[in-house]
């Protein structure tokens, strides 16, 4: 068996509103934009859902109390966090925290996306390791 990761698919509500959010306010390049489906050349792609498919049969029930639990956290790396932090504010969006230090000395910043999903931005690795020297 030989599966591989091919991208991360994260469902929207309003695939437009999502689109210039990952875009304009998260700076992510377009690779393949199919109307409902974009996918990101980060490896991450956005899928809206149409109504009738079985995906969103099951996310949408109103009745299933599970629905709204996120689990699930999308992890980004940049070199100037303190840039980006500024940028996030600029644009109005929601925090999780604002940019702190983590215990083991990473600065991060975590943030909701407008379908609330929630996403984290910490230094990269070499750009914290070269802080920390």
């Amino acid at each position: 068996m030989n599966i591989k990761c091919q991208f991360a698919v994260l469902f929207v509500s309003d695939i437009e509103k999502s689109k210039e959010f990952y875009t304009k306010v998260l700076g992510l390049s377009i690779k393949m934009d199919m109307g409902d489906n974009v996918i990101f050349e980060n490896g991450i792609a956005l899928w809206q859902v149409p109504e009738g498919h079985i995906i969103y049969d099951k996310i949408t029930n109103k009745n299933d109390k599970k629905k709204n639990q996120k689990s699930f956290e999308l992890y980004l790396e940049a070199e100037d966090i303190e840039s980006i932090n500024h940028k996030l504010q600029d644009n109005g969006v929601r925090f999780f925290h604002d940019l702190r230090e983590e215990p083991w000395g990473q600065k991060t910043v975590r943030l909701y996306d407008p379908d609330e999903n929630l996403i984290e931005i910490g230094e990269s690795l070499p750009t914290f390791l070269q802080r920390m020297d």
